[in-house]
């Protein structure tokens, strides 16, 4: 493989600290330094890459998103890119026109802010001539018409379920929304996606990460969950085959209707994985609690407005010992925890780990939203890793006019407090949730710097966008960038990457700009030239 040598620009090492030029050989890193001292270890016939002033940065690794879902998603009826319900109901009409053959309309990404206290209605969903499913924007309800709600037989004296709500009408008649496990009375009515279609998706997800810089993840639900597909045996095919390029963790599903039961069912699965260079199924994701905005979110005093306290999904009483137990058979657990009880829950489930191996097993909880201030010092006390998702850290429709009234003033100033955990010693990796929210980690560091929307945003015009939300606990732009890179790396054990030294993989990412070097409120600007996965090309800007 010829050498390659990168100059022209800099080269994030860590800390804030740069180089000038970067020598790549045999896909490892050979030199990091002064392009004096890099130029005269390259070999004859090295190939230069031009950073035309750009910057050289370690490949991303997102520490929690769903690609398969997302790939899926993308090849259905997809809402993300527009918002408002005239631009839904046009975009579901033009789908079902194209794909007159389509038993069922069903895809996703619509915005609760988009609606009257976030809920759209099965009526305006009713000119369609087949049963709709559409998946919110954060996969926590669906949006479905009345001929989906009569195919699943919903009527008013259907119950709730234990993990879920029916939305309903004043008389009871269900309105067409469904909340957490509620939705799966209509999912899992949905056409199955073949196993083609999951490979697809996959690899569609791939190549659109790669254009984003991205080349590793932890794909945070591998099993099947509110009527989606299990992943494994195509994340298992596709590092097989070598089609799997990028690093990829699978974070093994919890099932919440069952207890310790399930512990070895989950090493069967574990083990599927074994041998393969580019996947392994080391992490067991657990989801304590739902989201603020459709009061799932497991919180410690009632939610204003309409009382009640969210959802724990799994017993607190029970999950130490689940934990413990994961803990003991070699398990990272990954958390999903939106609500400060449901932080307070998972941390508390870590006090029963052994002290000695938490280092090794590099437990982490995502999303963080709210976190009571008494518990900040316990993820550094505990050896927890915050996997931050920062896009979310802005004033926008869904956190102004449906978040905000209901957690209260003091409970609203303790989300996403970055600098308090940073403050506090706590390890950071962070991720996208993709595709609840944008891939691009641009963006996110861009908010986790800014805590403004980015210009691309869909929210960018809202009236308070660019009021920048808690200021206060923003970040510096290289503990955000380290966050995305050497941190998610070490969160997915793949000690070989995230940051640019000899002897590491060459996965490496070059901007077309270097945002040190520009305005801060400017750094969402910045858009990647080039991808390379161990030295390999695997993607560049047209």
């Amino acid at each position: 493989m010829t050498d390659l040598l990168f100059r022209g620009g800099r080269a994030f090492l860590a800390a804030g600290s740069f180089a000038e030029a970067v020598l790549v050989r045999d896909g490892r890193i050979a030199a990091a330094g002064t392009e004096a001292d890099v130029v005269r270890l390259a070999g004859p016939g090295c190939e230069t890459v031009d950073l035309d002033g750009g910057l050289l940065i370690p490949g991303v690794t997102d520490a929690h998103m769903h690609p398969v879902q997302a790939g899926l998603e993308r090849a259905k009826c997809d809402l993300s890119h527009v918002y408002g319900l005239d631009e839904y109901v046009a975009k579901v009409h033009e789908y079902a026109a194209a794909h007159p053959g389509h038993e069922w309309i069903d895809g996703g990404g619509w915005d609760m802010s988009a609606f009257p206290g976030g809920l759209p209605h099965r009526s305006q969903l009713d000119s369609v001539d087949r049963p709709v499913y559409l998946i919110q924007r954060d996969h926590h309800a669906a949006w479905v018409n009345t001929r989906a709600l009569e195919i699943a037989g919903i009527t008013r004296d259907t119950p709730d379920p234990a993990d879920g709500r029916i939305e309903r009408d004043a008389d009871g008649t269900p309105s067409g929304v469904l909340h957490e496990g509620a939705m799966d009375l209509v999912g899992l009515l949905t056409p199955r996606p073949t196993e083609q279609d999951l490979m697809d998706a996959l690899m569609d997800a791939q190549q659109h990460l790669f254009s984003l810089g991205i080349t590793g993840w932890q794909d945070a639900i591998v099993g099947s969950y509110a009527g989606s597909d299990d992943q494994l045996p195509t994340y298992v095919a596709a590092a097989a085959a070598g089609r799997l390029r990028a690093r990829v963790v699978g974070a093994l599903w919890w099932d919440r209707t069952r207890g310790a039961e399930q512990i070895p069912d989950l090493i069967e699965r574990r083990k599927s994985a074994e041998g393969l260079e580019t996947f392994r199924a080391t992490s067991v994701k657990i989801m304590q609690d739902g989201i603020a905005e459709n009061f799932t979110a497991a919180v410690i005093e009632p939610y204003c407005r309409c009382g009640g306290t969210g959802l724990s999904y799994v017993d607190p009483g029970l999950l130490k010992g689940y934990v413990a137990e994961l803990d003991r058979h070699g398990f990272q657990v990954h958390f999903h925890a939106i609500g400060e009880r449901a932080v307070r829950e998972a941390l508390d489930s870590f006090e029963g780990t052994d002290p000695a191996t938490r280092g090794e097993r590099r437990h982490h909880i995502a999303h963080l939203q709210i976190i009571e201030p008494s518990d900040v010092p316990r993820f550094a006390r505990l050896g927890v890793t915050a996997n931050l998702q920062p896009l979310w850290a802005t004033h926008h429709a869904q956190m102004d006019e449906l978040t905000i009234p209901f957690l209260g003033e003091e409970r609203s100033a303790w989300q996403y407090p970055f600098a308090d955990l940073l403050r506090a010693g706590t390890r950071f990796c962070a991720g996208s949730d993709w595709p609840v929210s944008n891939a691009d980690p641009i963006q996110g560091m861009h908010v986790a710097v800014n805590r403004t929307e980015p210009g691309t945003s869909v929210h960018a015009d809202y009236p308070t966008a660019q009021t920048p939300f808690l200021p206060g606990q923003s970040l510096e732009l290289a503990t955000a960038l380290t966050a995305y890179t050497a941190g998610s790396a070490w969160i997915n054990h793949d000690d070989e990457a995230g940051v640019i030294a000899a002897g590491n993989r060459a996965d490496l990412v070059v901007l077309d700009r270097d945002p040190f070097t520009e305005p801060q409120a400017d750094i969402w600007r910045a858009k990647v030239a080039m991808t390379f996965v161990g030295g390999q090309q695997v993607y560049r800007a047209r």
